[in-house]
């Protein structure tokens, strides 16, 4: 997601040869030292460029694009800004579904919220999009982007001032994943490269261990009559667990799949040939659970819940219902970020704080196997 504006008037400190405006500055507005909130200004030659608008993490409950675009409402619709703004066609088809859930569940106060339903519905008619590869320019700043891999609609933006070409990425993937395209191979290098960090001084294990390592959790925890979180791929090659119940407890995920569906050609081309002969997101083995109250907790069973921090929604009260039982595990599969409860109990401690204020003992298992679409760092990028 890129911003582009009319310039900030730019005071004249001297009758020097160098001007304020032949420095290409770059201020980092949010994440410059943190995971979350990502936005970035830059301006050179009398131009300025707002790359991302998010917010953090830890107070959206969730990362997937709102860690990078949840503040643009709100920077539309309550600020002076005039520029222009774009999003890929995925990210904009997507992005208004996750902005829509978050301002439903929320938990700060309607005064304290930084926009509502009907500044969303305003807000987006003013976002264009742009295809992958096409150049546009605007105020004569030229830009294009290339898929990043990473999430869907993700994108690399690649942006051309006077001829000082500035690439702006958040996390990619050069390693195709189970349904999305690896990030590109640009054709070629920028003048300067800002990329999101977050794994940038992290190894990882390879994705067959830590799947092993997911999967020996899942079948071990079952076997004992336990409560646990699983994918559908290894449901279907284990018929003895298939009258364990499995559910998917995000209303929000299940629209989203509508919008998977229908940029079906940003899949890899495993999913795009599976996608001919039969749907590959209809997972026929994972029901759909609205809400705890049409939860029959009894016995062994399988959820996916979210928020993925524990800090509120269903995750969280199925984490505060399982959590004093040893026979129940927690996987935590991708990223947390600090001031989560799901980064507090990756620390095993003995108790935990309940939303009521109250505290319980921790005795369920708790596992961080990583499988957040993570920044593979590569020569080739930039060839």
């Amino acid at each position: 997601m890129a911003s582009t504006g009319p310039p900030r008037s730019l005071k004249r400190s001297d009758t020097s040869l160098t001007r304020e405006g032949d420095q290409l500055i770059i201020t980092p507005l949010g994440a410059g030292n943190e995971v979350g909130r990502s936005c970035v200004y830059v301006s050179y030659k009398g131009k300025t460029i707002l790359f991302d608008c998010g917010i953090h993490p830890a107070c959206s409950g969730m990362l997937f694009h709102l860690d990078h675009a949840a503040s643009l409402p709100y920077f539309l619709e309550k600020t002076t800004f005039k520029g222009r703004v774009f999003m890929t066609h995925a990210t904009k088809a997507i992005y208004k579904l996750f902005l829509s859930d978050y301002v439903k569940v929320s938990k700060v106060s309607v005064e304290d919220m930084l926009y509502d339903e009907q500044d969303i519905l305003r807000f987006m008619d003013k976002i264009e999009v742009i295809d992958f590869h096409q150049t546009l320019e605007v105020n004569g700043i030229r830009f294009w982007c290339y898929t990043a891999g990473h999430v869907l609609g993700a994108a690399m933006f690649m942006v051309d001032i006077a001829s000082v070409r500035v690439l702006y990425t958040g996390d990619y993937s050069r390693k195709e994943d189970r349904h999305l395209r690896a990030a590109e191979i640009l054709q070629f290098s920028p003048d300067i490269c800002i990329i999101e960090s977050t794994y940038g001084v992290q190894f990882h294990q390879p994705r067959n261990v830590r799947e092993k390592r997911f999967t020996d959790v899942i079948h071990s925890t079952i076997s004992q009559g336990g409560c646990v979180l699983i994918p559908d791929e290894y449901w279907s090659n284990h018929p003895e667990l298939h009258n364990i119940p499995i559910y998917y407890a995000s209303p929000l995920a299940k629209r989203c799949m509508a919008v998977y569906q229908t940029y079906i050609n940003s899949m890899n081309k495993r999913i795009c040939n599976q996608f001919a002969n039969s749907n590959p997101f209809d997972f026929k083995h994972i029901s759909t659970l609205k809400s705890i109250e049409n939860f029959n907790d009894v016995g062994p069973s399988v959820v996916m819940a979210s928020p993925n921090g524990l800090q509120s929604g269903l995750s969280r009260q199925l984490f505060e219902t399982w959590c004093s039982d040893k026979k129940n595990a927690c996987v935590i599969p991708g990223y947390v970020v600090e001031g989560t409860l799901a980064k507090t109990i990756i620390n095993e401690p003995k108790e935990v704080t309940l939303m009521n204020g109250l505290t319980a003992p921790l005795n369920m298992q708790v596992h961080y196997i990583s499988f957040s679409l993570m920044q593979i760092l590569h020569r080739q990028v930039c060839s």
